[in-house]
């Protein structure tokens, strides 16, 4: 029989979170016993993982923000290295958040305790040369597309493509109708959903503008009605708060954003995960991204691809249009829901690309394989 484990988490956001407890979960069902603990949210302490550090008061987006938030950064950062000292898990889980984690990944390398880093930093995307830093830090990466596997055998990092967490948990049972009704939904003509972000920097950069744009297409669609499923990241306080001063009826679903984007006739979505969950469930949509100017002048110098957002990236060609900082404008906006809800060529086409997109992603299977690796790391030879 295996010996319980001992297995420190680090998720710095609520994909994050949400990715590790299922790998954690995963892990039980495979019939590892095992004590969890370190920074997450919801779903890692739902699962049994003692949360020390709430990742929902990190949860900032931008080189800017990062800086002003430095201090409460690194207060964390040194309480989970002291924590990781004292405790001497078995094995560390570090999940996305490159920044924070690859800096804790450095300060606890030294107590020789094997690193699994699951969902790569996108360094093949800008600063590529931190691939060095991450071989010196790391024993393993988990990484959630393809073409991330021969990046890191490059650079001599030992990696194992694990699949996309999203393919297993991004489904909707029900068809539009049924998904309306069981969300009290009853839209007179065309739906469509506002995705803004997962973080509270991006709701407030990106929501006003989709609030705008939406608020001019019913100029065109006066029958059009919207919906945001908020994340449980989110303030709901200040979702409500910045609806009611856009003057727009919006009704706000908490909880899985799936059944919205299947009742949804089209969608706005921040770039990040939400635009592969998107295509995933197949609802035609546009990228939004906003943030703070001197970090997109110093971030569009140092990208290296031609799109931001996951959905075109794994297409490999703009088969969803980007509105990207000044070009997020609510004239834009309008103008491309419109096409997306009456386009009937260009809906189409638009669908059979995200249909193209979900088999490149592969069979899934992510968090069982995450698991298998976990046993893997931990065994002693």
């Amino acid at each position: 029989m295996e010996k319980r484990l001992s297995i420190m988490v680090s998720a710095g956001e609520a994909s994050g979170d949400q990715h590790a407890a299922h790998a954690l979960t995963a892990l039980k069902n495979q019939g590892v016993e095992f004590d969890a603990f370190g920074m997450g949210a919801g779903e890692l302490e739902a699962v049994g993982t003692t949360i020390h550090v709430d990742c929902r008061e990190l949860a900032v987006i931008g080189l800017i923000e990062v800086l002003k938030n430095l201090p409460a950064l690194y207060k964390r950062l040194h309480f989970l290295v002291r924590l990781i000292k004292k405790q001497k898990p078995d094995l560390i889980v570090l999940v996305d958040y490159p920044e924070f984690n690859l800096k804790l990944a450095w300060w606890v390398r030294k107590l020789n305790i094997p690193i699994l880093f699951y969902i790569s930093p996108q360094v093949w995307a800008w600063r590529t040369k931190r691939v060095k830093k991450i071989a010196k830090r790391i024993d393993h990466m988990a990484v959630i597309f393809p073409f991330e596997v021969d990046f890191y055998q490059g650079a001599g990092v030992p990696v194992s493509y694990v699949g996309h967490p999203l393919i297993d948990s991004a489904h909707c049972n029900w068809n539009q109708r049924e998904a309306q009704q069981q969300l009290n939904l009853t839209p007179e003509g065309y739906l469509v959903a506002l995705l803004p972000g997962s973080r509270n920097g991006e709701l407030h950069r990106n929501l006003p503008v989709m609030l705008r744009g939406a608020k001019a297409l019913r100029h065109s669609i006066p029958t059009v009605q919207f919906v945001i499923p908020c994340a449980a990241s989110l303030d709901q306080a200040a979702v409500k708060a910045l609806v009611d001063e856009a003057g727009l009826p919006v009704s706000l679903i908490a909880g899985n954003i799936c059944p919205v984007l299947r009742a949804s006739d089209a969608a706005l979505t921040a770039s990040g995960t939400a635009t592969l969950e998107t295509a995933l469930m197949g609802t035609p949509m546009a990228i939004v991204y906003r943030m703070n100017n001197l970090t997109y002048k110093i971030m569009s110098r140092m990208i290296k691809i031609d799109h931001i957002g996951l959905v075109n990236i794994v297409a490999k060609r703009r088969i969803v249009q980007e509105f990207v900082q000044d070009n997020a404008t609510e004239s834009a906006l309008s103008k491309e829901l419109h096409r997306l809800l009456t386009d009937t060529a260009y809906r189409q086409q638009m669908q059979q690309d995200l249909a193209e997109v979900k088999v490149t992603m592969g069979d899934g299977g992510a968090s069982n394989n995450v698991a298998t690796l976990i046993r893997q790391l931990t065994i002693k030879p």
